[in-house]
């Protein structure tokens, strides 16, 4: 099977041509391996470890991007790659390892899944958790990234079944954070405690919230109906954070 220090090898034997070419920031070789694997956010990951070719020569598009290139791109470009690496190097390293029950099962104690070098980025192999927190939540002002990337966790939002594209980020994002802050068993208001019940990445982020909307309600306010929304305009609620869900979010489950 292959690795993703063989995607970076390969890349590195094609580097001359990879980097000579244009970059598809259509993304459009990834929408096949979206399309025909995940199905209302449920990945078949049995049918993708037995056919990971097409995410395979996706992941070594992206590794063949030297960061200089990358700078000159605009925010919106960098964003959706970032995003995409991101959703495509985890459905990777989960095929690596798969059949498991959640991601949380890879590596060892010392070592999580988001501890691995399985991220192709700029000639070397990094960590989910440097892509996430050093480069995507220290380098942007993006708290949507939180609606976008998706560790392979029920509880995470919705994996969608189209890659994230520069001139589609804006309503991609917000499409994102609407089908996030609508799923009642993650985000919903009880009316009769008066009790608004958040997913705990509003918690575990609340920083990047509120450093865009000022405080974490302010930030899902909008993205709630109507009623709602009025309900938080009164005050005097409480705040509850959900359960997370770390099973995997895989087809075969439904």
């Amino acid at each position: 099977m292959k690795t993703i220090g063989a995607i970076l090898l390969t890349t590195l034997l094609l580097a001359g041509a990879a980097w000579g070419a244009a970059f598809d920031h259509g993304h459009t070789a990834l929408n096949p391996v979206l399309k025909r694997f995940v199905k209302d956010a449920l990945v078949d990951y049995a049918a993708l470890k037995a056919d990971p070719k097409e995410l395979d020569a996706y992941l070594s598009s992206l590794a063949s991007v030297s960061e200089g290139e990358f700078r000159k791109w605009t925010e919106p470009q960098q964003l959706a790659f970032l995003i995409n690496l991101y959703n495509a190097a985890t459905l990777r390293l989960i095929i690596d390892h798969y059949p498991i029950k959640s991601i949380r099962k890879i590596g060892g104690w010392f070592s999580g899944p988001w501890n691995q070098p399985v991220v192709p980025l700029f000639g070397q192999a990094i960590t989910l958790d440097k892509l996430e927190h050093q480069i995507l939540r220290h380098q942007y002002t993006e708290p949507r990234i939180h609606f976008a990337i998706v560790c392979g966790a029920l509880g995470c939002p919705p994996l969608r079944s189209e890659a994230y594209t520069a001139g589609q980020l804006e309503v991609q994002l917000e499409a994102q954070g609407r089908q996030f802050l609508g799923t009642a068993r993650k985000n919903s208001f009880d009316y009769k405690t008066r009790t608004l019940n958040l997913s705990p990445i509003f918690k575990w982020f609340a920083t990047d919230f509120e450093q865009k909307s000022g405080s974490v309600i302010k930030f899902v306010r909008p993205y709630f109906p109507p009623a709602i929304q009025a309900e938080l305009d009164r005050g005097g609620f409480k705040v509850r954070h959900t359960d997370y869900d770390w099973a995997l979010n895989e087809a075969a489950r439904r």
